[in-house]
């Protein structure tokens, strides 16, 4: 079947991600230690898009987790999917690229690469028939953006023929962490123009009004930032995992979204 490789990068995207995974491994049936216990086979029907399956009949799922410094990794691991990844796919540096782009994208990011790109390339080995990638990061901070953009383009050389497909969360000037996101964002949409088929952009800005607006929360903390983040990344891939007619594979889906290859950079659009 057609297997999807997840990859996160940094603070933002581990987050991010990990959400997603507890979203995804909750509508799959699969308990934090990953047995299945769902009632329907049409949550087991397309699970190999996204998971393996393991010995004893575990599902584990097809992430890579990188980051440039432990402490998101430990997070993540600690917490309550934590036992569900493979934990030989967390590789992490000790030094962190201190929002800066050019850390993760030549110096600190660059030395870890190549032991990254093994573990990608053992997921891929693994696959059937791989149909790509799949990368959350921000474009913000250094690792996510720097890093993520450098992974990016190793794999481009690797598997050029391969799907690669971003949720790149958008930093704003109206809630801004740091004073060089501007920066790092600029140098990192410079190359998803080139090395990504397709980039979902997810906004902060839009989240916090959604947080304010629609959910009335005073004071929004990013773990309510990360929940919707997770929802609306359910949804654009619920296609990919479950059995349907429309955009059953990041190709088609490509096909349907793209008119000229650099204006692939989508809005998702999530309703209450």
């Amino acid at each position: 079947m057609r297997e999807i490789v997840h990859i996160q990068a940094g603070q933002c995207g581990n987050q991010i991600g990990t959400k997603f995974w507890e979203v995804i491994s909750d509508e799959h049936g699969i308990d934090p230690t990953g047995n299945y216990v769902g009632d329907s086979n049409l949550q087991l029907e397309r699970i190999n898009v996204y998971y393996n399956e393991a010995s004893s009949h575990k599902y584990v799922p097809r992430a890579v987790l990188v980051d440039l410094e432990p402490g998101t990794m430990d997070s993540v691991r600690s917490g309550h999917f934590g036992q569900l990844f493979r934990p030989d796919n967390f590789i992490f540096g000790q030094t962190g690229a201190g929002n800066n782009w050019a850390k993760g994208h030549y110096t600190e990011g660059a030395e870890l690469m190549d032991s990254v790109l093994d573990v990608v390339r053992k997921e891929c080995e693994h696959c059937d028939c791989l149909q790509g990638f799949q990368l959350t990061h921000s474009l913000g901070g250094g690792t996510g953006s720097g890093m993520g953009t450098l992974l990016i383009s190793k794999i481009r050389e690797e598997y050029p023929d391969r799907i690669m497909n971003t949720f790149s969360v958008m930093p704003s000037p109206k809630v801004s962490d740091t004073v060089v996101e501007p920066y790092n964002a600029t140098l990192s949409v410079h190359q998803l123009v080139e090395n990504t088929d397709e980039t979902y952009c997810i906004d902060n800005e839009a989240l916090y009004d959604i947080c304010f607006r629609t959910l009335k929360l005073a004071t929004p903390t990013y773990g309510d930032l990360n929940h919707l983040v997770s929802a609306t990344m359910s949804g654009v891939t619920t296609s990919l995992r479950f059995p349907g007619q429309l955009n059953a594979d990041l190709r088609k889906l490509a096909v349907n979204m793209v008119p000229f290859p650099r204006l692939h950079f989508f809005m998702p659009g999530f309703a209450p």
